[in-house]
């Protein structure tokens, strides 16, 4: 069974920074496309970065300069670094693996920036 478990989300005041992870289990991901996105309330999900199998990296205009994504295949897993942290970032950080047909999801990690 593919798992994907999410960490690293909280509380934090605006010009923070926080370190989310992403652990998965039931499958290698050294093949897979990763992927960070999030959900506010009210508002649909929306991608945050991706890293590719050979550590492309792609960034949504809003996390530009201020996040970056990396994965550790040695340890299955995948992190967002996120420095200057803005109270529109308050949502759930989900993480996702694709390649193919095959696309899996975390549950997410609530992320609060708020002083």
């Amino acid at each position: 069974q593919v798992q994907l478990v999410e960490s690293g989300g909280g509380l934090v005041q605006p010009g923070g920074s926080l370190r989310l992870s992403c652990e998965v289990s039931g499958l290698i991901i050294r093949s897979y496309t990763m992927g960070w996105h999030r959900q506010a309330p009210g508002k649909q999900r929306e991608l945050v970065a991706t890293i590719t199998s050979s550590g492309s990296t792609n960034y949504a205009d809003s996390a530009k300069g201020r996040s970056t994504i990396s994965r550790d295949n040695a340890k299955n897993t995948m992190y967002l670094q996120m420095n200057s942290l803005k109270p529109e970032d308050t949502a759930v950080y989900i993480c996702n693996c694709q390649l193919g047909r095959y696309n899996y999801w975390g549950q997410g990690t609530q992320v609060t920036v708020s002083s």
